[in-house]
């Protein structure tokens, strides 16, 4: 037995779909180097999580089945133990701590950016238009600024959990800033989504940073969006496949969306 076979051996009957554990620890990776690389966040993969989710949980109990069955005790016929079980247990728990880094790693990496642009993802998922409220109201408060999420039915690019968690942080974000100083400035000037003077109070993730990319397709054109002395979107350079560029994500966010091009 290879360790393909062990690692098989927790997975599915039919390693050929396309939920197989290499495919999905492929799928995760590149998720995983994609979230790290750009600013925004992208778009939660709800069946491949619930697909690693469930592959760790079947993982867990096979390992402590496993340790379960060993017999550390040594006797007169056998003072060691299996070096095929211990091997097994090794690998399988290799490629379980694999699997946690990776989902750690990613759930940290959202976290942060949904902290550091929290009331922005909060606008981005209400299911109706933010408005202010008129000025004159004295009973003005931090927390009124929060949209209610109760009509919400696609939080993407959130998961429900990260919905659930973003507004429970804001609310409580609201709150100390009142507490702290907020609640002594002018009624108008308590909210978190305050555009006074054309200038917005909510900012949200630069999609002009840089980063690399690897084009997949046979060709794909940059995108240049409105800005800069351009008026209107227009195509821009021309990638070939397995070519590396240096580009905005912004110009490049519709490529990979469609699997055009992988972040690196």
């Amino acid at each position: 037995m290879d360790i393909d076979d062990i690692l098989a051996s927790v997975d599915r009957n039919d390693a050929s779909k396309p939920e197989s554990a290499a495919l999905d620890h492929q799928l995760l990776t590149r998720f995983w180097v994609a979230e790290r690389g750009v600013s925004e966040l992208l778009p939660w993969p709800g069946a491949l999580m619930d697909r690693m989710m469930e592959r760790v949980r079947k993982q867990i109990e096979t390992i402590e089945d496993l340790a379960a069955s060993s017999d550390p005790t040594p006797t007169p016929t056998n003072n060691n133990n299996n070096p095929t079980l211990n091997l097994k247990l090794s690998i399988l728990q290799t490629d379980l701590s694999r699997a946690q880094y990776l989902i750690r790693s990613v759930l940290r990496q959202r976290l942060a950016k949904l902290t550091k642009n929290s009331m922005y993802y909060l606008l981005l998922v209400s299911p109706q238009t933010h408005s202010q409220p008129d000025s004159s109201q004295m009973s003005q408060q931090p927390q009124d600024s929060i949209p209610d999420l109760s009509g919400v039915t696609d939080p993407s690019p959130l998961s429900a959990q990260e919905l659930a968690f973003l507004h429970a942080h804001q609310n409580l974000l609201a709150g100390h800033f009142g507490a702290s100083f907020l609640g002594s400035f002018p009624p108008q000037l308590r909210r978190l989504d305050d555009n006074a003077g054309g200038t917005s109070m909510v900012q949200g993730p630069d999609g002009r940073e840089v980063v690399f990319v690897r084009c997949l397709g046979e060709a794909v054109r940059v995108v240049v969006p409105p800005g800069d002395g351009v008026e209107v979107e227009t195509e821009g350079v021309e990638m070939r496949m397995g070519d590396v560029w240096v580009a905005r994500w912004e110009g490049v966010k519709g490529a990979w969306g469609r699997g055009e091009v992988e972040v690196l």
